[in-house]
């Protein structure tokens, strides 16, 4: 005791520097826990999760670039009469017609009748007088454009032989009196047949008879090749089948369908 009071102001200095040093030397890992608190605040505010914004509707917008992207068309054509008054043509008998594409022009064009154009073959004639077989084919072209090829003309050959129309491939039966004789058409290839019992056609083209009822206009006999003078134009007819006529225009040389109908007045 005599000690303690003797030198307690020493045994005090000597706490209180032990003391100190034990907190000197615990501040390092003060200092870790507090950077680790300080790391842990900052990540918390830092990566608050925050919900993505709703996507913009933007149809609006791109329906207005879809119709800026597409001019306005105003239509003034048919059936608007503002700026297209429906014209008026008097007919041959006085009364009035629309004129529009199926009343005036090519379009009203009917086609009355048709009737087929053919071609024909018939064995005519055999002749072995020379000793070699030779044939008498007639041939008649009844769709030519020429006219001396419509009516018949006789083609002379020999087995073998090419004439124009076709080649003459075999004679059955006999020479001077044969049961057939076999032809190969020149324009198709077409194997044929041909006794004088039986001879061969096949539709070659048709003719035609119209009207053109605004003019009064009608025609007979028409067939490809030929020239119609209607509407203040000219127009050539350039085919004919069993369904419909082309008219070909002379001015510019634009072609019109004219349909079949045959059961058109007359």
């Amino acid at each position: 005791m005599d000690f303690l009071k003797k030198h307690y102001e020493k045994v005090l200095l000597g706490a209180v520097l032990l003391g100190l040093v034990a907190a000197t030397a615990s501040l390092p890992f003060v200092k870790a826990s507090q950077d680790e608190a300080l790391t842990q605040l900052v990540q918390k505010r830092t990566t608050i999760k925050v919900k993505p914004l709703p996507a913009i509707d933007m149809s609006g917008d791109d329906a207005a670039l879809k119709r800026a992207a597409e001019p306005l068309r105003v239509d003034f054509s048919v059936p608007h009469k503002l700026f297209n008054p429906m014209p008026w043509q008097k007919a041959v008998d006085g009364h009035l017609i629309k004129v529009n594409s199926t009343n005036v022009g090519p379009l009203a064009l009917v086609v009355l009748t048709n009737a087929p154009l053919y071609l024909r073959l018939t064995l005519d004639a055999a002749n072995t007088n020379e000793g070699t077989g030779r044939y008498t084919i007639g041939v008649q072209k009844e769709a030519s454009t020429k006219s001396d090829e419509r009516v018949k003309r006789q083609r002379f050959c020999s087995i073998g032989q090419k004439t124009d129309m076709f080649i003459l491939r075999a004679v059955q039966g006999p020479a001077d009196n044969p049961t057939n004789v076999v032809l190969e058409l020149t324009d198709t290839g077409e194997t044929v047949n041909l006794s004088k019992e039986q001879p061969f056609k096949r539709v070659d083209g048709y003719t035609v008879a119209l009207k053109y009822q605004p003019e009064g206009k009608s025609w007979t006999d028409r067939r490809v090749g030929n020239v119609l003078p209607f509407n203040n134009q000219e127009y050539t007819i350039s085919h004919i089948s069993d369904s419909e006529v082309i008219l070909v225009e002379k001015s510019n040389q634009k072609k019109w369908n004219i349909k079949y109908h045959l059961n058109a007045s007359t």
